[in-house]
């Protein structure tokens, strides 16, 4: 399943680094997702929204058994 998680994240990736930012896979367990959001996505307000309304709701999307993502600091 990481792997799968890797392929989206690398389809988010462009979007991500735009921004300044970047995204790592830190680990998938029991359908859940965590992730450590890097550069000017780390700290960023709108991380949240990033993380759930883009991140999550992609990878839910893309991956049967997904359900959650978490962030990692």
């Amino acid at each position: 399943m990481e792997t799968q998680v890797q392929e989206v994240l690398n389809k988010l990736r462009p979007f991500l680094l735009r921004d300044g930012g970047d995204v790592e896979l830190v680990d998938v367990e029991d359908g859940i997702v965590r992730l450590r959001l890097m550069g000017a996505c780390g700290n960023c307000p709108s991380s949240t929204i990033t993380l759930k309304a883009g991140i999550e709701r992609a990878l839910s999307q893309e991956i049967p058994g997904i359900h959650e993502v978490e962030q990692v600091f």
